[in-house]
């Protein structure tokens, strides 16, 4: 399992007249979590693209639970529970500076070739990042160490 959080906080444009986060704008809250956290692998989105592969999105379901609002500081966790084939699941939960659950939600990317647009299996070198990064996870659970 490899998890990961980033913070932001929402801009005056991104809320509505109600004074509460746009529902779209979470959307890309999460893509911007997830593509973080692949940013933090070495997996860009530029390299992947150096790489002939492009990762879109091929469902992504959103349950809301409570509104954020304008300035308030966000920290979403972005978990990635298995290793990734040709797809990725992603799991997200967005939180409030109270560690209030706001937004649970999950993503489907798939590896796709740049130029034939047709889904293949990730290359070794992502692999082989996956699993360092599966491993050393799996290590500090099996230390009772909080991820």
């Amino acid at each position: 399992m490899i998890i990961d959080t980033f913070q932001i906080r929402p801009h005056y444009g991104e809320v509505d007249q109600m004074g509460y986060v746009y529902h779209a704008n979470y959307l890309a809250y999460c893509h911007q979590a997830r593509n973080e956290l692949l940013r933090k692998l070495n997996l860009d989105e530029v390299t992947l693209e150096g790489h002939h592969i492009i990762l879109p999105v091929i469902s992504f379901y959103i349950d809301y639970k409570k509104p954020a609002h304008f300035d308030e500081l966000l920290t979403i966790t972005t978990v990635l529970k298995e290793l990734p084939k040709v797809r990725f699941n992603f799991e997200f939960e967005i939180r409030n500076k109270l560690s209030v659950l706001l937004v649970k939600a999950t993503s489907t990317v798939v590896s796709v070739d740049i130029q034939t647009r047709s889904p293949k299996k990730i290359p070794e070198f992502m692999t082989n990042i996956f699993k360092v990064e599966f491993n050393d996870s799996t290590l500090l659970k099996s230390n009772n160490l909080s991820i």
